[in-house]
C-alpha cells in the first residue's frame, strides 16, 4: 500500500519554503571578465552551524517512475546544494517540518540546467537522478558533529509522473 505524489515542474515560487532554485534566468546581475561573462550573483544561502563548506562529487544510480519514497532525511547543521553535471532532469522531494517530523512531501522534476540549494534542516528525499549518468557536484557542510536525521514513513509514498 502506498500514497501517490504527483511530480510537478520545479519553480522558484513552489520551492521557496525549502530553499533556492539555482538557474540562470533573465539578465545577469553583473558583466565580468572583460564583458565576456554574465554573473548571476549570490543565488543561494550556504548556511552552516559548525564545520566548513565543502564541494564533493556524488554519482547516484538513476531511478525510474513510479518511484517509492519510504524515507526522507534532513541535515540540521547545514544547507546542501545539488548541481547536476549533465543537462538531465532529476527528481527533488521535500517536505515541510511539522513538529519535528515531515509533513506531506512534494515532488518536483527539475528542468535542464536547474540546480537546488536545500535550506538547513529541510526534510528531503535522497539524490534521485532520472537519467544516467547521475553525476552531481554537492556543496555542503564538512564537520565532525552529527548532521543527519532520517524519518521512515509507516506508509510509503509513490511518486508518479506529472
Amino acid at each position: 500500500m502506498s500514497r501517490d505524489l504527483e511530480m510537478r515542474p520545479l519553480t522558484v515560487e513552489a520551492f521557496a519554503p525549502f530553499g533556492e532554485v539555482l538557474e540562470a534566468v533573465g539578465a545577469p546581475d553583473r558583466i565580468i571578465n572583460q564583458g565576456f561573462c554574465g554573473r548571476f550573483h549570490d543565488r543561494a544561502k550556504v548556511d552552516f552551524g559548525t564545520g566548513r563548506a565543502g564541494i564533493s562529487l556524488f554519482e547516484a544510480v538513476p531511478r525510474a517512475l513510479p518511484y517509492t519514497l519510504d524515507m526522507v532525511e534532513r541535515h540540521p547543521e547545514g544547507s546542501q546544494a545539488f548541481v547536476p553535471m549533465t543537462e538531465h532532469p532529476f527528481l527533488v522531494i521535500v517536505a515541510p517540518d511539522e513538529g519535528g517530523v515531515p509533513g506531506r512531501p512534494l515532488a518536483f522534476r527539475t528542468a535542464p540546467h536547474q540546480a537546488i540549494n536545500l535550506r538547513r534542516g529541510t526534510w528531503h528525499g535522497v539524490l534521485t537522478p532520472l537519467h544516467a549518468p547521475g553525476l552531481f557536484a554537492v556543496i555542503d557542510r564538512i564537520g565532525d558533529a552529527a548532521n543527519l536525521e532520517e524519518h521512515w514513513f509507516d506508509t510509503p509514498w509513490r511518486v508518479v509522473g506529472g
